[in-house]
């Protein structure tokens, strides 16, 4: 019987729809704000697609620390796991993962399926350095790290075929955090570490963020300057976080966020930095478009640092109110490589599927594959 770690931080990505842009130490604050767990749902998720595995829920023990940290979630999607005899606190923490994963390794586990973020993978990487294979399932605001795969479904096909032996290959990826104190005042500053060892599936791990080029910068301001020139009257422009979209509010003389998403209407700054729940207080009954920009290297449209922007707030939007800004070295680091989205919402996922619109440069544009 193959033996599947399976771990939840039931915190993880609490800080992203309230825009607090991770929740490390800010899990309180988060909740006070309206913000609701999404991890034990994406782990939920992952589940779904390994239990359609060739060996069955029979032939796969999962091992999992008790309550919301796994066991609940596991029980619900009908499997009868192994508990860990763990003694974890009521509002678990970085020390709880850890000594989840450490005790998991020590019950025999061959692959650790663990739902979070960044700060998630950090604990991991500190319990488990690179012996014992992961797959992170993408649960938090910061997801940078190449350990994740690229949507719960895809965390579940690849730990299915891992342990069918269909994907025997395994490689060590960085694991990335930032300082989130500096994040969340518009500076990013990323650290290395530690590596893990994943399962070499190109087609189902996310690819590391990659930074912006100095020589983009021109071609990002004629981006910024074509998406002015199309700006309608008494229209809302909810402008996403990247500096590709920043160009924008810095033609227009007005204030911005690097990280965060800001509301204009007739040219004039509405609201710097919105969380989801301000956002749908400000749309309510009138017109607006989303601006965002994919992330360099992996290619996400949405569900990447930017969960500002909910579904039911993509919905209201429609796909055809979705503007998409990219230079062309932006999208060649994607290496033909469709755009990807995660809502969290399936529905909502498959609306933004096919084809969209990207402007490339001033009167440039090209249409882009959405999986």
């Amino acid at each position: 019987m193959k033996r599947l770690g399976f771990i939840i931080n039931p915190i993880a990505g609490l800080g992203g729809r309230v825009g607090l842009k991770g929740t490390d130490g800010m899990a309180e604050a988060a909740m006070a704000l309206g913000g609701l767990p999404s991890a034990p749902q994406k782990g939920a998720r992952a589940l779904t697609g390994l239990a359609e595995n060739r060996l069955g829920k029979e032939g796969v023990l999962l091992l999992t620390p008790p309550g919301v940290m796994g066991e609940t979630m596991a029980r619900a999607a009908g499997f009868s796991p192994c508990v860990a005899d763990l003694d974890l606190a009521e509002k678990t923490s970085g020390a709880d993962t850890i000594a989840a994963a450490r005790k998991i390794k020590a019950l025999g586990a061959d692959l650790l399926l663990f739902a979070g973020g960044d700060g998630t993978a950090r604990d991991i990487c500190a319990a488990l350095g690179e012996s014992l294979p992961c797959i992170g399932i993408p649960a938090g605001v910061k997801i940078h790290s190449p350990v994740f795969a690229r949507t719960p479904e895809a965390a579940g096909q690849l730990a299915r075929l891992f342990l069918e032996g269909k994907s025997s290959r395994v490689c060590e990826q960085e694991v990335l955090d930032i300082d989130e104190q500096a994040y969340r005042t518009g500076r990013v500053s990323t650290k290395l570490f530690g590596y893990l060892k994943v399962p070499d599936e190109r087609g189902c791990m996310q690819n590391r963020k990659a930074g912006t080029p100095i020589s983009q910068k021109a071609s990002q301001n004629l981006i910024g300057l074509a998406m002015i020139d199309a700006m309608e009257p008494d229209v809302f422009y909810l402008v996403g976080p990247g500096t590709t979209t920043r160009p924008i509010l810095s033609n227009l003389n007005l204030g911005h966020t690097l990280l965060g998403v800001d509301v204009v209407q007739n040219r004039q700054m509405v609201k710097m930095d919105a969380a989801e729940k301000l956002i749908l207080e400000i749309i309510k009954g009138h017109p607006f478009k989303i601006i965002v920009t994919p992330i360099g290297g992996q290619g996400y449209l949405f569900g990447r640092g930017n969960h500002q922007f909910s579904p039911e707030i993509i919905r209201q939007a429609g796909k055809q109110n979705i503007w998409v800004g990219a230079t062309l070295e932006k999208i060649g680091s994607l290496k033909g490589e469709p755009f990807l989205v995660d809502t969290g919402d399936p529905d909502t996922d498959r609306m933004l599927a096919g084809y969209i619109r990207v402007v490339t440069g001033y009167r440039q544009e090209m249409i882009y594959p959405v999986v």
